[in-house]
């Protein structure tokens, strides 16, 4: 460990359709520059996945966790296209020259990885952005093919208004009825398959959970995504499945490894 340069914390901001972002960025020892991860929390954000930051300091990487848009106390209202565009505006704003000189982060090594909407968010933005330089999503949510399917069946779109709506109270601003039509509007626009053509010159790990995760059963939201993947083809596509629950609960440790060995290989340190 360097003495000149310990790790640290440094509670930052970002700003994202006039509001402020709050975050947290966990600095690793040395003097870098280090590459960085940011990490994008799901809906509503009960799990923010602070492990894997912790885990990723300590094998020397960057790591960046961060509230969007209407939630968790941050302004705003709450909505998936706010949390996409706070998510493109903050994967932009740590290579910011002034902002990665200030806290010794190598501009040139940025990678995204996500939990359940932020599996969604870190693809949709790794694909809108080429110099994203990695990518990893794990329990993502897809919600193309979701809102293809609300679409045709009203039971089904009921069933999420109903669900969505259950997990309002650390957000502002929205409802699951707002929250499901949002999702059926964008439709296949917002497919996980389709992005394929776009990640095609990265790295893409690809995490699903199967078993006891009700949310984004690996068969609806994991399979089709790598078969697409695989297809289109991605090279440098690498998928696993874990039997645990949507959050990973009793397979944390599991998880911290196989994103930093994904990193340690495509991203270095």
């Amino acid at each position: 460990m360097s003495l000149d340069t310990p790790a640290a914390n440094a509670a930052v901001t970002f700003d994202s359709g006039g509001e402020t972002l709050l975050g947290v960025l966990h600095l690793p020892a040395g003097a870098g520059p280090h590459p960085i991860v940011v990490l994008l929390h799901g809906f509503p954000g009960h799990e923010r996945n602070f492990d894997l930051a912790q885990d990723l300091r300590r094998a020397g990487y960057a790591s960046l966790v961060f509230h969007y848009r209407g939630s968790w106390g941050v302004g705003g209202t709450w909505s998936w296209g706010n949390a996409l565009e706070d998510a493109a505006r903050v994967a932009a704003a740590v290579r910011d020259r002034e902002f990665a000189a200030a806290h010794r982060l190598d501009r040139d090594r940025l990678a995204l990885a996500g939990h359940s909407f932020g599996g969604f968010a870190a693809l949709t933005t790794a694909a809108a952005d080429p110099s994203v330089t990695a990518v990893a999503s794990v329990s993502a949510f897809d919600f193309g093919r979701v809102g293809v399917a609300c679409r045709r069946d009203d039971t089904l779109r009921a069933a999420y208004v109903e669900g969505f709506g259950e997990d309002l109270l650390p957000l502002k601003g929205t409802g699951g009825e707002a929250l499901v039509e949002e999702m059926v509007s964008a439709g296949e626009a917002w497919s996980l398959a389709g992005l394929a053509p776009r990640l095609a010159d990265r790295p893409v790990l690809l995490v699903g959970t199967a078993g006891r995760d009700t949310v984004t059963p690996a068969a609806e939201h994991h399979e089709p995504v790598v078969a697409a993947y695989a297809a289109h083809p991605v090279p440098l596509l690498e998928h696993r499945v874990f039997v645990t629950d949507h959050a990973l609960s009793d397979h944390r440790l599991e998880l911290a490894e196989t994103l930093r060995d994904f990193l340690d290989r495509h991203l270095g340190r």
